[in-house]
């Protein structure tokens, strides 16, 4: 694909880390039942072609049942592409089997990423010092007392992604750029306590922090619009429109990368858009009136 494609289809410039090897897709879920290297290959090629910087690669429960299946797809992306991968499983020890796995000499020398670490599942980064790798950091939620809370205020969000971020850079010798900061963007459709807009605080609030500058923030967006219609009241694509929305408040602030499908199409949008302006007003409320903002989206 050329430079030019590939600014059309990502008009914010953004790092895409392609989310497709997951069998949260029907058709890649397909894949892994039937042990399909040559599918999942083409699917790697496909994602890294529509401009994915890095790829995730989860492959479900089969990573705890099949470990051999589990090297062999690392083994297969790796012999068709050279971005790097990100390793979604979910014990150290797994990790650790991925990052073995995983050849530097692919991919220039990049790192690994291990997606993901929050502070009370800190387990992976006892395989730092051997085998380095860059690093998501879950602000979703702290550890207060020894116990896990989710976090629900932009200043929470922010303080647990810098304490983590200069524990990892401080006790690990880790550099910011190597440290992704996961931001949750929740469904709107049940947003009633403004997750939304704590979550576009916390992005100014880390951006603003100048010691947490090269660090990168990032998240999924496939949930912003879920249990939405297709369409919102202007006729355009509800969805899309949502994530574009997100995406021209965040991007400005630091928000630098997404973990999404990298065909998608991102791209800053008008001031005066429907889907736009509806969002703003939906960040401006709480409560019932979150529900009555929500609907405006897709009634006219």
């Amino acid at each position: 694909m050329t430079e030019s494609t590939i600014s059309e289809t990502n008009r914010f410039g953004i790092r895409i880390i392609g989310e497709r090897i997951n069998p949260g897709f029907k058709s890649t879920r397909a894949m892994f039942e039937d042990k399909d290297l040559a599918a999942i290959q083409a699917l790697a090629l496909k994602q890294v072609e529509a401009g994915a910087f890095a790829l995730n690669v989860n492959i479900g429960p089969q990573a705890m049942t099949d470990r051999a299946f589990l090297v062999d797809v690392i083994r297969a992306i790796q012999d068709v592409v050279a971005v790097p991968l990100s390793f979604d499983v979910p014990t150290a020890e797994l990790f650790a089997l991925c990052l073995t796995t995983y050849d530097r000499t692919r991919t220039g020398g990049e790192l690994a990423i291990v997606n993901s670490i929050t502070e009370h599942r800190w387990e992976a980064m006892q395989l730092y010092r051997d085998l380095p790798f860059r690093v998501m950091v879950m602000a979703s939620e702290r550890v207060t007392d020894g116990v896990a809370k989710n976090n629900k205020t932009a200043e929470d969000i922010a303080a647990t992604a810098r304490r983590a971020a200069l524990r990892l850079r401080d006790e690990y010798g880790m550099a910011l750029d190597h440290v992704f900061v996961d931001l949750s963007v929740s469904a709107i459709i049940a947003d009633t306590e403004g997750l939304n807009r704590a979550t576009l605080d916390a992005v100014r609030l880390i951006g603003a922090d100048p010691e947490l500058k090269g660090l990168h923030m990032m998240g999924g967006l496939s949930n912003i619009g879920q249990q939405l219609p297709p369409k919102a009241a202007d006729g355009s694509d509800l969805k899309h429109g949502l994530e574009n929305a997100f995406l021209t408040l965040a991007v400005p602030h630091g928000f630098d990368t997404v973990l999404g499908t990298p065909w998608r199409g991102y791209a800053p949008l008008a001031e005066d858009d429907y889907v736009l302006t509806a969002y703003r007003n939906f960040l401006d409320t709480t409560g019932s009136n979150a529900l009555r903002a929500v609907r405006k989206l897709y009634k006219a």
